[in-house]
This record gives C-alpha cells, sequence and structure tokens, in this order.
C-alpha cells in the first residue's frame, strides 16, 4: 500500500474507526489509538481489497477486535479513567451529557450492533458479517438495545421531571 492510498483512507474512515473503537472502550484516547493501530496494520497488510466499501469493513473489523482485546488486557481491567480519578479527588469534571452518554450504558454487543446498523448504515445482513455472527442474533441485538435506549430514556425523562416537581 502507497502512502497515498493510506491518507486517503485515513481521510475517508478514521471517524468511523475511531467510532466503532468508542463503542466497546469508551474513552477517546484509547479509541484514537486503536485507530492508530489499525491503519498501521492497513499500511503493513498486503491483503487484496476489492473495493473501498471491502475496506472500511475490514478496518471497522480490526478496530472491534483490538478493542476487544484491550479491554481483555491486565491493565485495562484493572486501570480507572481519568474522570474517574479526578471525582476521587474531588476535582470538579463536567461531563457533557445527551444520547452519547446515554449510549455508552447500552450493553456492549447491543451498542456495536445499534452503531454498526444506525450510524454507518450498514443493513443487518452486512453488520453480521461484519461482527462475526448471524442475522437473527444481529436483529436480536438491536432489538434488545433499542428496549435498552428506550428504558434509559424514560429514566432519563422520569429524572428531569421528578427535578421539575421538586423545584415547582
Amino acid at each position: 500500500m502507497t502512502d497515498n492510498e493510506l491518507e486517503r483512507y485515513v481521510r475517508l474512515y478514521r471517524k468511523s474507526v475511531i467510532s466503532a473503537a468508542l463503542c466497546y472502550v469508551r474513552n477517546t484516547s484509547d479509541a484514537e489509538d486503536i485507530s492508530q493501530e489499525v491503519f498501521m496494520k492497513l499500511y503493513t497488510s498486503d491483503i487484496g481489497f476489492e473495493s473501498d466499501e471491502h475496506v472500511k469493513a475490514w478496518l471497522l473489523r480490526c478496530a472491534m477486535n483490538m478493542s476487544k482485546n484491550l479491554l481483555h488486557t491486565h491493565w485495562y481491567r484493572f486501570s480507572v479513567p481519568l474522570e474517574e480519578a479526578a471525582e476521587k479527588v474531588h476535582y470538579d469534571v463536567t461531563e457533557s451529557g445527551g444520547l452519547l452518554e446515554i449510549l455508552h450504558k447500552v450493553s456492549r454487543k447491543n451498542r456495536a450492533a445499534l452503531y454498526m446498523y444506525y450510524y454507518e448504515g450498514y443493513s443487518a445482513a452486512e453488520t453480521a458479517k461484519i461482527l462475526k455472527t448471524t442475522e437473527s442474533a444481529v436483529m436480536a441485538r438491536l432489538s434488545r438495545g433499542r428496549r435498552q435506549l428506550r428504558a434509559l430514556l424514560s429514566d432519563e425523562r422520569n429524572d428531569i421531571h421528578d427535578e421539575l416537581q421538586r423545584f415547582f
């Protein structure tokens, strides 16, 4: 692979690769590190890709596999994110709320399926191929993920309603 080809793929798919990794690791820095590793793997690989979509699917699959590998390392399982460490020493840390924060509360498998299907626009069959599972498993994960999101959003709405009731 030439340098120009790599630069082109980085420009095209960097955000998608980082987002896919972020679905698993929930940490921007780790997701960016994984993204760099994925693109280095692409640069050094001698795989013959059929199309840009084939490259994109390969990159996303690598990002997810590397993310899973990171989650299973001893270091990662027993380390504490800086945000949590900051809370423990009573620094004022402001988190941005919203749908992204709620999406991170969905289970990992369901979150990955939701991301691939809704954010990346893959069909259930394509998502199944990328996640190396069956189409029916993807449909089940999408259903469970939507159910989890609905419950989380409902809880969030109820919390806001309770706060307003106390205010008035």
